[in-house]
């Protein structure tokens, strides 16, 4: 029988090895996560104290800053202190907990862009029964949803990662737990873990996409139809935001997870792992309130009234 020694920790080869990169990629992340714990943070309270936010759109684009702010807290804190200290060892358990609460939430982004595409959807293709649609009880139940199914999702995700065995190398080619990169370390038989691990995620993406498609044909149909430039206008701008962000986590999302796997792919999915981890979080509340005029409003009498 072969001698197996079962891996009880692993090694995150991090983003370089040189010594000369990781002060500036320290500092750069740095400041990278303090925009982001500040932009997120500050739209949360922005939409909590003033009481003309407190509608759908914004409720879902609060839980939105706060998914962001969860995601990218559960790796760029573990990738600053492996650049700072040069301590990129974690834990067998640990790793899967990273792996569990960075699926969890990035899950809970997935659908929740979904939801807000549907929200847009309802504002303006039905706006005469936008009230009794999206009433403060569907919304709730739409957002706890989400976040269960997405938590279920997680444990699969993981418990899917962590039920092959580890017994080779323990190095982690990447600069925190991601599925795939640990997945690489199985000695296993893995191929319909793999499988299995394209198919749900496949499913979880592609109908989240669904609904931001159909909500979208929709709306711009209805926008062509319009004969009022202001409530064209109007329309566009509720939606271009949304959009962005779509655009931007989207796109990473579908190329990190949804290539075919190789050994060279795992060099550039670290670039773009940076860019969904760490740059998403911060532009999303910027996008957010730089293109909509009732953010920069409450934000505008909030700063007003403290003086």
């Amino acid at each position: 029988m072969e001698n197996r020694t079962e891996v009880t920790e692993f090694i995150l080869l991090g983003l370089t090895n040189d010594p000369h990169l990781q002060v500036p990629l320290f500092i750069t992340f740095l400041l990278i996560y303090i925009s982001t714990l500040a932009g997120n943070l500050g739209m949360i309270l922005l939409i909590l104290l003033d009481s003309r936010l407190h509608t759908p759109m914004y409720i879902f684009l609060g839980n939105l800053s706060l998914v962001d702010l969860c995601y990218s807290s559960a790796v760029t804190p573990t990738v600053m202190v492996g650049l700072f200290i040069g301590d990129e060892v974690i834990s067998y358990n640990a790793c899967a907990a990273q792996m569990f609460f960075f699926t969890s939430f990035a899950t809970v982004e997935v659908f929740l862009l979904a939801l807000m595409a549907y929200d847009r959807y309802a504002a303006v293709c039905k706006p005469l029964h936008y009230a009794t649609t999206m009433t403060p009880s569907v919304c709730t139940c739409l957002l706890i949803s989400c976040y269960v199914y997405s938590f279920l999702s997680a444990s699969f995700y993981t418990g899917n990662t962590f039920i092959l065995s580890f017994c080779k190398s323990n190095v982690v080619h990447h600069f925190f737990c991601d599925i795939p990169a640990v997945m690489a370390l199985s000695c296993s038989d893995r191929r319909v873990n793999e499988m299995v691990l394209l198919y749900v995620a496949s499913f979880n993406i592609f109908s989240a996409l669904l609904i931001i498609l159909i909500s979208y044909i929709l709306i711009f149909i209805t926008i062509l139809k319009m004969r009022s430039g202001a409530g064209h206008r109007k329309a566009m701008s509720t939606c271009s935001s949304h959009f962005a962000a779509i655009s931007i986590f989207y796109g990473t999302i579908i190329f990190m997870y949804l290539q075919p796997r190789s050994s060279d792919s795992l060099d550039t999915d670290k670039i773009t792992s940076v860019f969904y981890t760490m740059v998403t979080p911060m532009l999303n509340p910027v996008v957010y309130s730089l293109r909509n005029k009732e953010v920069k409003s409450a934000f505008t009498k909030i700063v007003l009234e403290r003086k």
